[in-house]
């Protein structure tokens, strides 16, 4: 299986503050990655490396073989990563379509209207809702809009920042549905979420992070199982 992300001894800082702690993994062409972990653990700070808007003051983040480790975040957009943050951060006061074409910027003219019917497909309420100011919609249709919008950018790699976060759990069903359907129909998603047992019930493979460090690693089904992990993450 072809490595489409390499993320080599990674350091992050916060002023002082050792926030990454020299980690090391990778993600392959068509599988769904997760890391996993409590509040502070780094997952969210990862995230914001790999996607160029923070800097590692070590290592080197690979992207289909090019090291992106210094690219801007607008480029590696164009180059096909696409993240959807942690509280959907859509344009409250555009449209439902506006936000989509928003995450079109990368693409040529020609193909929007082509896209902006994909992703009604996938998400059929953001066809209802496609006049609706984005700031009047519910948390869950503003997490598919934001998902929505990245996938406008044709993303080889869709990173996902808490998608379930605030959602009430038949919402969150719904999401880890789409996300499940997004890898069946050919994306490769790179997720992080504090809903452990819900992250491993869709992942191929899986990192657990403690305080900025991989402290265990193995499939969705392996963590899932594990004594260890079900004691901290899943209430077992």
């Amino acid at each position: 299986m072809e490595s489409l992300l390499q993320v080599e001894g990674i350091n992050v800082y916060y002023g002082s503050i050792h926030a990454i702690k020299d980690i090391s993994f990778h993600v392959n062409q068509g599988e769904v990655v997760t890391l996993i972990g409590a509040n502070g653990a780094g997952k969210t700070t990862t995230l914001q490396t790999i996607s160029g808007l923070l800097r590692s003051k070590t290592g080197s983040i690979t992207f289909e073989g090019h090291n992106v480790s210094n690219v801007r975040a607008d480029k590696l957009v164009a180059h096909g990563l696409a993240q959807v943050p942690e509280g959907r951060r859509v344009f409250l006061q555009m449209s439902v379509e506006e936000n989509l074409e928003m995450g079109a910027y990368t693409q040529p003219p020609s193909g929007v209207d082509r896209d902006l019917e994909m992703v009604y497909d996938l998400f059929p309420r953001l066809r209802e809702r496609r006049r609706q100011v984005a700031g009047t919609l519910s948390g869950g249709e503003q997490q598919m809009l934001a998902m929505g919008r990245a996938l406008m950018s044709h993303p080889k790699l869709l990173m996902l920042d808490e998608p379930s976060m605030g959602l009430a759990p038949i919402l969150v069903e719904q999401i880890f549905e789409i996300i499940r359907n997004l890898n069946h129909n050919g994306s490769t998603i790179l997720l992080v979420e504090q809903n452990a047992q819900m992250a491993l019930s869709v992942a191929h493979r899986g990192y657990v992070l403690e305080t900025g460090k991989i402290v265990a690693t193995g499939t969705g089904e392996e963590l899932i199982n594990s004594p260890d992990i079900k004691k901290a993450y899943l209430g077992g």
